[in-house]
């Protein structure tokens, strides 16, 4: 509501994953385009964040546990109220990639099942069980699902563990099967494979990866953050079931 007790006109953004990298770029492009945002993350807003609303349109919530999963859920859904109910987009962005005991990757015959669990319950069953839990605010704003997957759920990686890039993996074929379960009620789903990203949580040695990303460069935040509000504007109003490679050509 607005300070004269007049709905929020603004279309309404729910963001995972929103405190760091690709996240705080997405949260920064669309409230630049006067979108509202509300977002969700294991930490507490921070201060450093610029946009307006933050604080109150932030949920504290930790996406591997399922129990919070649903008071996540309620929260957003109640928050929309207001609005009529209406969601025009949501974008899964929130992953975990656990590391060894000393930073090293865990494959197949190292990560321990409990990491397995803890994994997907971030990476593949929030998305589902978030879409399913918004699916009728989506519905009443014909809105748009944003699935981020990775270049390492398509080959393996020298960073991404394998919980994670299975994960990944199974993210994207989930987004084909939300594009054609969703699509006869209007939302369209599609998903963004990101590869080598300049963050703050980008694996030592990734400079050593250039040479063989046809681009000869890292991609940069904002460049995702672009792709994604194009997957959720009238621009993209025929594209549905897509994943979208933005990794420089490197997987080619």
């Amino acid at each position: 509501m607005t300070g004269q007790g007049i709905p929020d006109e603004r279309p309404t953004l729910v963001l995972t994953g929103a405190s760091r990298g690709i996240g705080h770029a997405t949260v920064k492009r669309f409230s630049a385009e006067g979108w509202r945002v509300i977002t969700c993350s294991r930490q507490a807003f921070s201060d450093k964040c610029p946009w307006p609303m933050g604080p109150e349109d932030h949920i504290q919530v930790d996406l591997s546990d399922p129990e919070n999963l649903g008071f996540a859920t309620q929260e957003i859904r109640k928050r929309l109220e207001p609005n009529g109910s209406r969601l025009h987009a949501l974008v899964n962005n929130a992953g975990i990639s656990p590391k060894g005991p000393d930073g090293e990757r865990l494959d197949s015959l190292t990560t321990a099942m409990h990491e397995w669990r803890t994994v997907f319950q971030v990476n593949f069953f929030a998305p589902i069980l978030l879409g399913r839990g918004l699916f009728k605010e989506l519905k009443n704003a014909k809105g748009s699902v944003v699935n981020v997957t990775s270049i390492a759920g398509m080959k393996v990686h020298p960073f991404a563990g394998t919980a994670y890039s299975t994960s990944k993996a199974a993210l994207a074929s989930l987004t084909r099967e939300m594009a054609a379960d969703f699509g006869p009620h209007g939302i369209r789903v599609n998903a963004i494979a990101p590869g080598e990203i300049d963050t703050s949580i980008l694996s030592p040695g990734t400079e050593k990866m250039i040479e063989d990303i046809p681009l000869r460069r890292l991609g940069l935040p904002n460049e995702v953050a672009d792709t994604i509000y194009y997957l959720c504007s009238e621009k993209s109003s025929y594209v549905s079931g897509a994943e979208i490679h933005i990794n420089g050509g490197q997987h080619v």
